[in-house]
C-alpha cells in the first residue's frame, strides 16, 4: 500500500502532479509568462507570475482533461482579474476542445479585497462558464480538501458544477467564519471555534447534508479515485435545468424547517443531522470518514 499524501499540506502543482497521470500535465500560462495582476503591483502587493493559479491540459485514467488547481498560499487563493481570466478561459477552451471533464481543485477566500470589482467580475463570468461548460454535455467536478476551504464567491461556483469531492478536513460555504464574525458578532459565529466551524462547513456536515458528491479521506490518491468515478458516472450530460433548479429551492426550503423550534443552547449541525435521521449525530465529528459516509440519509 503506498503512504498517505496529504492533499491539504501539498501545494496546487504537487497536487496536479499526484493526481494526474504521471507526466501528463501541460500548464498553460506558466509562470514563466509572467501574467501577473496589474492591480496588485498598483498597490505594492507582491504578486506571482501565475496570479495564483495554474491552469492546463493532462491525462486522468488516460482521459483528456482540462485541469485548474488555486494556489492557496498566495493570497489565501484569492480571486483577482487575472487569475479568474484564466480559470474563465480555461473553460471557454474547453467549449472548443471538448475534453471528457473539466477538474477545479478549488483553495479560495473568495474574492480578493485589493481588486474587490475586478475579481466580483470575474467570479460571475466564472459561473456563467461553468453552466456553458454543463450545458455542452462537459462535465466540471470540484475537487475541496485544501487548508484555506473555498468560501465566498468560489463558494458559489463550486455549487455550480455538476459534482463536488471533499475531504474531511474540505471546507465549503458561502462567507467564512471571520466574514460571519465580523458582520454579525462573535455571539452570532465563533470563528476562533475550531471545532465550530467544522461542523458547520466542513466535509462530513457537507455529506450528511448533501452538498457534497463523494466524502473522502485527505489523501491525493482518494481524490484521484474520486475524481475518476465521477467521471465514469457523469458521461452523460446533466446540464442545469429549471427542474433541478427548484427542486434544490426545495430541498433548501425543507432544510429550514428543521431548524425551527431548536433550543436555542443547540448546536446547529448537531440538530441538523440528527432531523435529518443520522444516527449518533452527536457523534459524528469523533467518526472516521469510512463510518461518516454509511450515516447518509439523503
Amino acid at each position: 500500500m503506498s503512504p498517505t499524501l496529504s492533499y491539504a499540506e501539498c501545494s496546487a502543482r504537487e497536487r496536479l502532479a499526484q493526481l494526474l497521470d504521471p507526466g501528463s500535465f501541460h500548464e498553460w500560462l506558466p509562470p514563466t509568462e509572467r501574467l501577473s495582476s496589474p492591480h496588485l503591483a498598483q498597490l505594492g502587493v507582491p504578486s506571482a507570475f501565475d496570479d495564483g493559479v495554474a491552469i492546463g491540459r493532462a491525462l486522468l485514467a488516460g482521459r483528456p482533461v482540462f485541469v485548474a488547481a488555486q494556489e492557496g498560499a498566495f493570497m489565501g487563493g484569492g480571486v483577482g482579474e487575472v487569475h479568474g481570466a484564466k480559470l474563465v478561459g480555461l473553460l471557454q477552451r474547453a467549449l472548443r476542445d471538448r475534453p471528457d471533464a473539466v477538474l477545479m481543485l478549488a483553495e479560495s477566500g473568495g474574492v480578493r479585497l485589493h481588486e474587490a470589482n475586478a475579481g466580483l467580475i470575474a467570479v460571475s463570468e466564472l459561473m456563467r462558464a461553468v453552466l456553458d461548460v454543463r450545458a455542452a454535455g462537459i462535465p466540471v467536478i470540484m475537487l475541496i480538501g485544501g487548508a484555506n476551504g473555498c468560501f465566498g464567491g468560489m463558494g458559489i461556483v463550486a455549487r455550480c458544477a455538476d459534482r463536488v469531492v471533499m475531504s474531511d478536513r474540505g471546507r465549503l460555504a458561502m462567507s467564512g467564519p471571520e466574514v460571519i464574525e465580523a458582520s454579525h458578532g462573535v455571539e452570532e459565529f465563533d470563528a476562533r471555534d475550531r471545532a465550530l466551524v467544522w461542523r458547520t462547513t466542513g466535509g462530513k456536515h457537507r455529506w450528511l447534508s448533501g452538498d457534497c458528491d463523494a466524502l473522502v479521506d485527505d489523501d491525493v490518491a482518494e481524490f484521484r479515485a474520486a475524481a475518476i468515478a465521477m467521471m465514469a458516472a457523469l458521461d452523460t450530460p446533466s446540464p442545469v435545468s429549471l427542474a433541478s433548479l427548484e427542486a434544490e429551492h426545495a430541498l433548501l426550503a425543507a432544510r429550514l424547517t428543521l431548524l425551527e423550534d431548536r433550543d436555542a443552547d443547540a448546536d446547529e449541525a448537531t440538530t441538523l443531522w440528527t432531523r435529518l435521521g443520522v444516527a449518533a449525530a452527536a457523534q459524528v465529528p469523533d467518526l472516521d470518514v469510512a463510518a461518516v459516509r454509511g450515516l447518509r440519509t439523503l
